[in-house]
This record gives C-alpha cells, structure tokens and sequence, in this order.
C-alpha cells in the first residue's frame, strides 16, 4: 500500500501532524505533504540513528495524528517505546524498513562487523545490538564534523576503499521540505557519519586492507577544543 496509502487509510488529513526522523529517506515525508498533512521532525537516538522515543513524546501536539518510525541501517528502531507512546495518544504508529533492506546475507555481514569492531580504531563503530543485520556499517569520524568526515572518506576512495556518506543532509533542509528547525543530534549524525562497506563479497583479505586504510588515517584526526 506504501506510506501515503497506510496514512489516508488510517484517516491522516491535511492539517494533520506525523511525526518522523529527519535523518535520511526524504520519500517519506514528501508522503506525508503529499497528503497535504505536516511533517514534524523528531531527534534520533545517538546510536542507532532511529526516532528517539523521549524526542517522540515531546513533538506530540494535539494535531498530531501518526508516527512514522524507521529501521536505519538495519539497526531495529525502539519500537516497543515508541508504540507506547502512540498509545497513550491514540496515534497510528507505522514502522518500516528502510528502502533496499536484505535480510539475505545478515550472518555474513554481522561475521564482518564483528571483525571490524575488533580491529578498527580512530573511528567509532556501530554499537552492537540485538536483530542488528548491518545494512550498512555506519561508523562516526572524530573531529570536526563534515570536513575531517569527508577528508577522511576521500582518502580512503583514493586507497580503493568504496565507503559513501549515508545521509547528505536533513530532511528539513532540502528542497520542498524545508523548517525552521535545528537537531544536534541529527546535525551531527549527518557531519559525522561513514558508511564502510561490509557486503557478501567481500573477503577477509578485502576487509583487513580496509583495517589497515581507515586505522593508518584515524590518529591524525582529533577533536578540536
């Protein structure tokens, strides 16, 4: 049915409020102006970049009519919390996978995520969670945000390392869906992280050259003060 078709079913109208992450998939919220209904953006949990339930609670007005939650990075959103909250204001909670999600291979990638989470340092790595099956192995690079992030993943492109910045920027800030809005949490999420590959192809050989790129660059970038 897709998200517009899930939100008029429910009964979301225009003037509605649906509260949703800013960190990454625009689709959704142009769902939810597409519906002429108000997307009302929510910080994330610092570690699995998911709506941050507590930040849910607070976005809820008397308009609010839905929350849209998202699994990022195959890292399960706080569900259980956030459903709760749905309740005790009688509003549609809708949960999906972010697009491309795969299932297939999740042993393989969780293999290779635990190896890097041995191995690398000068980044900080994804905290591991239950039902996490690495869609993508997001790491932060210290420093001082998008510049040292960037620096770094051109360097390691320039090694044949094929990392890619997850989330260009927030939601609120692009065309057609701009707020006058500001989340630290979702600013620095978007500065800071990297995504390294961690697909079914790869080879341990493949992944120890990764190590080897990212540790060499790691100490060189510290946070200024």
């Amino acid at each position: 049915m897709g998200t517009v078709g899930t939100l008029r079913a429910a009964g979301v109208r225009a003037g509605d409020e649906v509260v949703l992450s800013a960190y990454g998939n625009a689709e959704v919220a142009r769902a939810v102006v597409e519906l002429g209904a108000v997307p009302v953006f929510a910080e994330v949990d610092a570690e699995s970049y998911c709506l941050d339930p507590a930040a849910v609670a607070d976005a809820v007005t008397s308009r609010t009519a839905a929350v849209v939650a998202m699994h990022r990075f195959g890292r399960r959103a706080d569900v259980g919390w956030i459903r709760e909250v749905g309740q005790r204001h009688g509003l549609l909670v809708l949960v999906e996978d972010e697009p491309g999600a795969d299932p297939a291979g999740a042993e393989l990638r969780r293999a290779h995520a635990a190896y890097l989470d041995s191995r690398l340092n000068g980044v900080w790595t994804p905290k591991p969670a239950a039902g996490h099956t690495y869609e993508q192995y997001v790491v932060r690079v210290p420093g001082n945000g998008r510049p040292d992030r960037d620096a770094f993943g051109r360097a390691l492109r320039a090694k044949g390392v094929v990392c890619k910045v997850p989330v260009l920027a927030p939601v609120y800030r692009m065309p057609g869906l701009r707020r006058d809005v500001f989340l630290p949490e979702t600013e620095r999420a978007v500065d800071e992280t990297l995504a390294l590959p961690v697909h079914m192809g790869m080879s341990r050989r493949e992944l120890h050259k990764m190590v080897g790129a990212c540790n060499a660059l790691g100490g060189l970038l510290q946070p200024a003060f």
